[in-house]
Order: C-alpha cells, then sequence, then structure tokens
C-alpha cells in the first residue's frame, strides 16, 4: 500500500497567517490551537520571562497541542506579542479598546515579537523569532477615529488594535524590520526550514 504524504497543519486562526502561506503556494490543513494563552503567558512571564519568551513559548504549546492529534504530520505554530517598554498590550475586543490603545501608543515606538515553531510527534524541530520596532506619529482623535471607521472589525484580530497592511498605515512615523513579521509569520526563515525540513511538503502540487 502507498504511504501517504504526511500533512502541513497550521496551527492557528488568524486569517493574515493562512493568507499568507496561501499566497506562497502552499498546500496545508488549518487546526487552531485550543489553548489558554492568558495562561502560558502569565506563567511565562513569572518565571522570568520577556515578551518574547511569551512569542515563542506560545507557538510552541500551540503546536505541540495540535501536533499531538495528529501524528507524523507537520505542525506550524506560531504567535505575536507587542510590547511597550514592559508592558504586554494584547488585541482589543472592541472598538472602543482599539480606539484606547491606540492613544496608548500615540507618539510611542513599541516591538512586535513573532515567533514561529516545527513540531512533529511531539518534538520541537524548528523555532525562529523576529522583531520588528514601530513608531507611531502623534496622530489626532479624528485621526485615528477615522482610521478606526475605515478598518471596521479587522482590527479586533491584530494585536496591536491596527493593521500595517490597512488604513491605520496612515498612523506610523518609521517602521524598522520584516513586513512579515509585522504581519506575525516571519515567512522567509519558516520557508528556509520546510526546504530543510520537509521539503516533500514545501514541493507538494495536490
Amino acid at each position: 500500500m502507498e504511504k501517504l504524504l504526511a500533512m502541513l497543519i497550521l496551527a492557528s486562526a488568524s486569517p493574515t497567517r493562512k493568507a499568507l502561506l496561501d499566497k506562497a503556494g502552499l498546500h496545508f490543513a488549518v487546526q487552531p490551537a485550543q489553548l489558554d494563552e492568558r495562561g502560558v503567558e502569565q506563567a511565562a512571564l513569572a518565571a522570568g520571562g520577556d515578551a518574547r519568551d511569551v512569542a515563542l513559548l506560545l507557538a510552541r504549546s500551540k503546536a505541540e497541542m495540535v501536533a499531538g492529534h495528529h501524528p507524523g504530520d507537520l505542525v506550524i505554530g506560531a504567535d505575536q506579542t507587542l510590547a511597550l517598554g514592559l508592558e504586554l498590550l494584547h488585541k482589543p475586543d472592541s472598538r472602543e479598546e482599539a480606539s484606547e490603545q491606540l492613544s496608548h501608543l500615540r507618539g510611542k515606538t513599541h516591538r512586535l515579537h513573532a515567533a514561529v515553531t516545527l513540531v512533529r510527534d511531539g518534538q520541537l524541530l524548528w523555532s525562529d523569532i523576529e522583531t520588528a520596532e514601530l513608531t507611531m506619529r502623534d496622530f489626532s482623535d479624528d485621526e485615528r477615529e477615522i482610521v478606526l471607521d475605515l478598518e471596521g472589525d479587522a482590527v479586533l484580530t491584530s494585536v496591536g488594535g491596527y493593521r500595517l497592511e490597512g488604513p491605520s498605515i496612515r498612523l506610523f512615523e518609521t517602521v524598522t524590520g520584516d513586513y512579515f513579521t509585522i504581519l506575525g509569520l516571519p515567512l522567509l526563515p519558516l520557508l528556509a526550514a520546510l526546504r530543510d525540513i520537509a521539503p516533500e511538503l514545501l514541493n507538494s502540487r495536490n
């Protein structure tokens, strides 16, 4: 009997990460991990970790959780944290929270840490974390609300309450770092790892 090709699985519900992998021509399944993210974050911080450690632990934990249900398959785990100094910010739950968060970031520089891991059968095969630094303009309240009008509910899917690939770009002064890192998935390092670890999945046409 012919051996079935192992699957590539994305352990994330992020539509942006899914779109990035789709556009890269990868064939994969999506299986979001049902993880207590805030619990994992609190444990990492209590152990002396920082925002980068949190992102890596979340990415690994997601991949390991999903890999436990898919023996033999290669699972991509990914996560992103936003650090304003020592403060960690999270996805807003409402437009009001997004507005408050943008005001909190106004005129300041923050960092986005994007982590990605590859796990198979409970074993961490590879991991990477990249950082981007972003500075927001001292925008007016009217500018903020116009951007939120244009963005709609899309900002509720972003850890920063903004989308650099959308109208939110108006609120920024400078951006330093890889574009894919800002979107939440260090794509080029991931593709390089797939070429080394599982080229048959990278080159699959069906």
